[in-house]
């Protein structure tokens, strides 16, 4: 998300708003509903899922300050949101950037435990 004076966002901040985004398994199903569908209303949102259209537009709220949704006018006084696919990136270069450093350690602790199981057979 931009910062007010410019400068760039804070990838780690970032990641960790995303994270706690994602942790809800109701907005993990409107961004769903947002991807298979395109931009949509909290009531066209409402419709498509056992949520009510009240806890659809506060899950969107917490969706749009994580950067994952952006709210857009519409006609007659109606937001559509959108998905942003900019902090999800943020998100899975973090998760690479962990997975990196796992498969060292774990690859060596793999070759170490294969060669002690080799010697004992």
């Amino acid at each position: 998300m931009p910062q007010p004076d410019g400068e760039a966002p804070d990838l780690e901040e970032t990641a960790e708003q995303v994270f706690a985004a994602l942790a809800d398994p109701s907005r993990r199903a409107i961004l769903a509903a947002l991807a298979a569908g395109g931009p949509a209303t909290a009531t066209d949102l409402a419709a498509r899922l056992p949520i009510t259209r009240q806890a659809i537009a506060k899950h969107l709220a917490l969706l749009a300050e994580a950067g994952l949704v952006t709210a857009e006018p519409g006609e007659r006084r109606r937001v559509r949101y959108r998905l942003r696919s900019a902090p999800m990136r943020v998100a899975q270069q973090f998760l690479a950037a962990l997975a990196r450093d796992w498969d060292g350690p774990l690859g060596a602790l793999q070759d170490h435990l294969d060669k002690q199981k080799g010697e004992s057979a």
